[in-house]
C-alpha cells in the first residue's frame, strides 16, 4: 500500500485524504465502480458525523486541531462488502423517470435518496440550475455513471435503467442511513446514553469479531410474517404510518433487503407482502398492456430457479390460492414460457440451437368471463418470419395446467391452496389494471 494512504493513522484512525485514496485503492478491483473522493467532496463535508461506503456507513471522529478521521477498519470492512457484490449488467431495473415523482429538491444536508438524487443530475441542465450548481454527488461512494443505460422510451422521452445488483445495494444504503440517523437521535434524546452520537455500540462476538449493536446501522430488519394477511390494499394504503411499518420489514421475497413498496394483487385487492423495489420490479411482466405481454428471460428466475419463493409470494393473496391460480398476466406469462415451451421453435446458432425470437401472449376476454378468455401464444421477431402462433390455450385449461405443474414443482404451497382453505372471498373481482405507459412501480 502506498505512503500516503497510510499517512495520518493513529489509534487506527486515518485521516479523510488517507482514507479516500484507501477506499479507491481497496475497490480497484471491485465488479462495481467507485467514486473518488467520498471523504473529501460534497456532500461527506456536510454530512457532520458519517459517511455512505455501499449500504456501510462509517463514522468520523474529531482528532486534535479539529481535523476529522475516521477509523481504518471501517473502511476496509466497506471496501471488501462492496468487492463481494456481483453484477449482471443485463439483469437491469428502470430507475427513471417516472411519472409523478417527487419533486422535493436535493441538496448536500438531505438524506441519500438516490432516485431523486439520479433524477436531478440526469435531468437535463435547466432543472440542474433550478436546483443547484449541477455538480455530481457520489451515491454511497459508488460509480453509478459508469452502469447507467439510458433508452429510448414513449415518444422522445429517455428512460434510465442500472443492473439490479446496484439498485438493492443503494436501496439498502438509504436504508442503513435511515437507521443510522435514527439511532444517533435515539442516543442523543436518551440521558442513558454513554457514547458519542456519531458511533454506534460495538461488541464482539464469541469468535471474537466486532458486532454493532442492534440500534446502529446494521440494525436486523423484522422478518415479515402474515401480519396484513387478508387486508385489502384500499384500506391499507390509506391508514397513516403505513410506509413507515413497510420500512420497517425485511423484503418478504428475497428477505435481505429492506422494504420499500406493499406488493398488492390487482384482481382480487390483497395485500401479498411488503418487498422491495428490486424484488416489486423483478414481478412485473415486461411490457404489460391492456391485454398483451411480452415474456422476456426474467421469468427463467420466476418459474425456474427461484419458483417456490416467488409462488408462496403470489399465493399470499387469499384469492389466488384459494383459486389456484395466478393472476391472469402472470398465468399468460407462464403459460408461453413453461406450458407451451416444447412448441417454442428453435434455430442454429453458432453454439448449437438458440430459442426462437421473443415469446409475446395475449388474451381475449378475461378471468372474470373464463369461458370466453383465450390465450394466444405467439413468436415475435423470428429471423425467417415465420413461427408467429405457436398455440391458443382457453383460460380454464390453462388453469388447470398450472395446478397440476404446482402440485409437482412446489407441493408445499399446492398443498395449502384450494377452494376449502378460505372463506369470505370476494364476490366480485377487481380487473386487471392496464399499464400503457411502462411507469408503474407497483403492478402485481
Amino acid at each position: 500500500m502506498s505512503e500516503r494512504v497510510m499517512s495520518g493513522c493513529a489509534d487506527g484512525l486515518i485521516t479523510l485524504g488517507a482514507a479516500d485514496a484507501l477506499w479507491v485503492d481497496l475497490t480497484a478491483g471491485s465488479a462495481v465502480p467507485t467514486a473518488s473522493g467520498v471523504f473529501t467532496s460534497s456532500p461527506a463535508s456536510a454530512r457532520v458525523g458519517y459517511v455512505l461506503l455501499g449500504c456501510h456507513v462509517v463514522a468520523m471522529e474529531g482528532v486534535s486541531g479539529g481535523q476529522r478521521s475516521v477509523p481504518e477498519i471501517e473502511v476496509r470492512r466497506a471496501a471488501a462488502e462492496l468487492n463481494a457484490v456481483a453484477i449482471d449488467r443485463r439483469d437491469l431495473i428502470r430507475v427513471g423517470p417516472f411519472r409523478g415523482a417527487s419533486r422535493a429538491e436535493c441538496h448536500e444536508e438531505t438524506p441519500l435518496r438516490w432516485r431523486q438524487r439520479i433524477a436531478r443530475e440526469l435531468g437535463g441542465p435547466e432543472r440542474a440550475a433550478r436546483l443547484g450548481d449541477g455538480r455530481s454527488y457520489p451515491l454511497a461512494g459508488i460509480g453509478w455513471r459508469q452502469l447507467l443505460v439510458e433508452k429510448a422510451g414513449v415518444g422522445m422521452q429517455r428512460t434510465w435503467w442500472l443492473p439490479r445488483a446496484v439498485v438493492r445495494l443503494l436501496d439498502a444504503a438509504e436504508h442503513s442511513e435511515t437507521q443510522w440517523v435514527q439511532a444517533v437521535r435515539t442516543r442523543q434524546a436518551s440521558a442513558a446514553a454513554t457514547e458519542p452520537p456519531s458511533r454506534p455500540r460495538q461488541g464482539r462476538d464469541a469468535g471474537g469479531r466486532q458486532t454493532t449493536s442492534p440500534e446502529g446501522p446494521t440494525a436486523s430488519l423484522r422478518p415479515y410474517n402474515k401480519e396484513l394477511e387478508g387486508q385489502l390494499y384500499s384500506v391499507l394504503s390509506r391508514k397513516p404510518g403505513t410506509s413507515r411499518r413497510v420500512a420497517g420489514w425485511a423484503c418478504a421475497v428475497c428477505r435481505t433487503a429492506p422494504a420499500a413498496v406493499l406488493d398488492h394483487c390487482h384482481e382480487h385487492g390483497y395485500v401479498r407482502a411488503p418487498v422491495c423495489q428490486s424484488c416489486n420490479t423483478q414481478e412485473r411482466p415486461d411490457h404489460l398492456y391492456s391485454n398483451d405481454i411480452r415474456v422476456a428471460n426474467r421469468y427463467t428466475r420466476l418459474f425456474h430457479t427461484d419458483t417456490d419463493d416467488w409462488l408462496r409470494h403470489w399465493h399470499r393473496c387469499p384469492g389466488c390460492r384459494a383459486r389456484t391460480t395466478l393472476p391472469l398476466p402472470h398465468l399468460a406469462a407462464w403459460t408461453a414460457h413453461i406450458a407451451c415451451r416444447s412448441l417454442r421453435p428453435t434455430h442454429r446458432a453458432p453454439r448449437g440451437r438458440k430459442p426462437c425470437g421473443v415469446l409475446r401472449v395475449s388474451w381475449t376476454g378475461s378471468q372474470q368471463a373464463p369461458r370466453s378468455c383465450l390465450l394466444t401464444v405467439a413468436v415475435d421477431f423470428c429471423p425467417s418470419g415465420e413461427h408467429r402462433v405457436l398455440a391458443r390455450v382457453p383460460y380454464r385449461e390453462a388453469t388447470e395446467r398450472f395446478r397440476v405443474w404446482l402440485a409437482e414443482t412446489a407441493p408445499a404451497v399446492a398443498a395449502a391452496a384450494g377452494p376449502d382453505r378460505l372463506d369470505g372471498l370476494p364476490t366480485q373481482f377487481r380487473p386487471v389494471i392496464a399499464d400503457t405507459s411502462g411507469e408503474g412501480q407497483a403492478l402485481f
